[in-house]
């Protein structure tokens, strides 16, 4: 019977490779007959894993997706980085993940084996997480999203803007792209003729789906997650600014992935940035460590002015060191 179970055990675990295996080369691994192997097969049928058979030469045996979800089999390093994975959504993104997530957690720490076990707790000790500010998403919209993506179906939702104004829009969804917190749809907007990146916060889905479509190139080299941090960091904020900066585009090695500075002359560049705070994006532009004027819009050189005021303001009230 132990002999068995091992068995069962090892047969499960090349099932899980997500490739098909024929009789013989099972056979061969476990060292046994090929009916042993179709016996095997029909005991992990009874304990509700889906394996499928295709007859023939070129058939074999593969794991499926089934009604209920039967135990999983992993090995040291998976059964460490689901746990790590799980912690790390413990701390929130997605709505009412955080209970499910600890949940599960729980389960896996008490079947895992002491050296695991404490690989994972000194993990979780001695790392330090923290939460977002970013509103929470329902899974059931992320899944809806991610559903009409894989089957080319166009998704229409209501999208609530920066002002609070709500559209009904008709896209083609493309990718979900989770970004420091937040989650983004990017997709071809069909109204709007163009490539446009939403707040997954702030849609409604409509039911049922869209009609189908044919896949569009991104444009570009294609990479998603650059496309959707430029556009994160330019067209997603409530104000845009052009600021023109006094040095060589190829100096400015503080700014973030996805901001890129267009080259003016040898000395000068433009940057084009955005966000919802006109005082902290002049305070960030003072990070760069460079000087720059703003070009556009007159409000963010007015909170430039003002920043200025009160720096120069506290640097004549700091008092200088006593010997």
């Amino acid at each position: 019977m132990l002999e068995t179970s091992a068995r069962l055990l090892k047969l499960l675990s090349l099932l899980q490779a997500h490739r098909e295996w024929s009789g013989p080369e099972l056979a061969g691994r476990l060292g046994v007959s090929t009916r042993t192997i179709r016996n095997d097969v029909e005991r992990l049928r009874s304990l509700g894993y889906p394996v499928h058979a295709t007859p023939g030469v070129a058939g074999g045996y593969r794991l499926g997706a089934g009604a209920a979800l039967p135990p999983l089999l992993l090995d040291d390093e998976e059964a460490v980085a689901v746990a790590v994975g799980l912690g790390r959504a413990a701390g929130g993104g997605v709505e009412g993940i955080e209970e499910t997530s600890v949940r599960a957690l729980a389960k896996l720490e008490q079947v895992l084996p002491s050296r695991l076990r404490h690989r994972v707790s000194a993990l979780n000790a001695y790392t330090v997480q923290i939460p977002g500010r970013a509103p929470s998403v329902a899974p059931e919209v992320l899944t809806t999203i991610a559903n009409a993506a894989r089957d080319r179906h166009r998704l229409r939702f209501d999208y609530t803007g920066h002002e609070g104004d709500s559209t009904v829009r008709d896209v083609e969804p493309y990718r979900l792209v989770h970004r420091r917190g937040r989650w983004y749809l990017l997709g071809y907007d069909v109204e709007r003729s163009g490539w446009r990146t939403f707040r997954v916060d702030r849609l409604l889905p409509r039911v049922p789906e869209g009609p189908r479509f044919a896949p569009r190139e991104l444009p570009g080299d294609g990479d998603v997650a650059q496309y959707v941090e430029k556009g994160v960091n330019t067209a997603m904020w409530r104000y845009r600014a052009t600021v023109l900066l006094h040095a060589p585009a190829d100096r400015m090695d503080r700014l973030p992935a996805g901001l890129e500075a267009e080259p003016v002359d040898e000395s000068t560049c433009l940057l084009r940035i955005g966000g919802d705070d006109l005082g902290g994006l002049a305070a960030w532009m003072g990070f760069l460590g460079v000087d720059f004027e703003v070009l556009d819009p007159p409000e963010l050189a007015e909170a430039v002015a003002e920043l200025g005021e009160r720096y120069r303001r506290a640097a004549a009230a700091t008092r200088p060191p006593t010997s």
